[in-house]
């Protein structure tokens, strides 16, 4: 299939697209013996590629999910020396996140070396779903259930139409599943309707759940979990 051959690098793992590009630029990319533009496309399974006079392969594709602990950040390095999912993970391969949770809330975290798959989780128009476990500080009310179903104005955002239900019998646990994969959007939704979140955990992204993962550990994805978000 014919990519921009800058997408071909960043997928491949040797660095991300905006480095890809500059490489490109300063001549250090070769597609059959010739030096490319930005902007040219090519084939992996057909084509040579050469990046800085190493040819380029097709990388193993690594799909994972993991479970991301609280007090922990959703990047490869923190210059205040937090701990990030690395730290768990480690980076013999370059896998990337596929977006994030923030410092405090744990749960699901799909990890990839595939740039179209990565897309397909994260891009609005394709509504992949994310459940979360909610502990609230107090019970919550009838009326804010109606509220976040409905879909909530935040004047900034709005959020779409949400599933939810209760998730303990004092009715301060809720299961929310929505489709916004906005920056910190269910702590926001929360704070807007006046509740405290005491634990945030994601359970289940598209039809990956979390399931009994210990805290700190990864599993690969299934054949059938990968093609759920690719068909």
């Amino acid at each position: 299939m014919l990519q921009r051959v800058q997408k071909i690098i960043a997928n491949a793992g040797i660095c991300s697209r905006r480095k890809a590009e500059k490489l490109i630029e300063e001549g250090k990319v070769k597609v059959n013996g010739k030096l490319i533009s930005i902007g040219d496309k090519a084939d992996l399974t057909k084509d040579e590629i050469i990046v800085e006079g190493k040819r380029l392969s097709q990388p193993r594709k690594i799909y994972l999910a993991f479970n991301k602990p609280p007090d922990c950040l959703t990047t490869m390095e923190d210059p205040k020396g937090r701990k990030t999912i690395y730290h768990y993970i480690g980076n013999r391969e370059r896998i990337i996140p596929v977006g994030r949770l923030d410092f405090k809330t744990q749960g699901l975290l799909l990890l990839t070396n595939d740039g179209d798959f990565a897309n397909k989780v994260m891009h609005p128009r394709y509504e992949v779903e994310k459940t979360y476990l909610v502990f609230l500080d107090r019970k919550f009310e009838v009326a804010d259930l109606q509220k976040v179903k409905q879909g909530m104005d935040m004047g900034d955002m709005k959020t779409g139409p949400a599933k939810l239900r209760y998730a303990s019998p004092a009715n301060d646990v809720i299961e929310l599943t929505i489709h916004e994969g906005q920056n910190r959007v269910v702590r926001r939704m929360m704070k807007e309707l006046g509740y405290k979140i005491k634990k945030l955990i994601r359970t289940k992204i598209g039809n990956v759940s979390l399931g009994s993962l210990a805290q700190g550990t990864t599993r690969k994805l299934s054949h059938d979990e990968v093609r759920g978000f690719l068909k």
